[in-house]
C-alpha cells in the first residue's frame, strides 16, 4: 500500500512540474525575437533596390568607375557626404 501511495505522490509531483512558467499564454514580451528579425532583415538582399541618379547602375560599362579612378589618381576625389545616423550621447567614462 505504501508503494502505491509513494507512486501516486511521485506522479502528482511530476504532473505539477509540467505547469508552465508563463501563466498568461499569449502575453509574452512583445520584443521577443526582435534580434532574430533584425539580423534576418540585415542579411536579406533588397530585391528592388533604388540607386541614386549619379551613381553606378547595374550593367554600366565602367565609364563611371574609370572616371572615379582618374579622379583618385589626380587627387581630385569628390568630398564624402557626412551623414549622422543616430543622435544622443554615449555613457560617461
Amino acid at each position: 500500500m505504501s508503494s502505491r501511495l509513494l507512486l501516486l505522490a511521485a506522479g502528482t509531483i511530476a504532473l505539477g512540474a509540467c505547469n508552465t512558467v508563463n501563466k498568461n499564454i499569449g502575453q509574452e514580451d512583445p520584443g521577443l525575437g526582435e534580434a532574430v528579425k533584425y539580423n534576418a532583415a540585415v542579411q536579406t538582399v533588397n530585391p528592388d533596390p533604388v540607386y541614386p541618379a549619379g551613381s553606378a547602375q547595374p550593367g554600366d560599362s565602367g565609364v563611371k568607375g574609370a572616371a572615379a579612378v582618374k579622379r583618385y589618381r589626380s587627387d581630385a576625389v569628390k568630398q564624402v557626404e557626412v551623414m549622422q545616423t543616430t543622435s544622443g550621447s554615449g555613457s560617461p567614462r
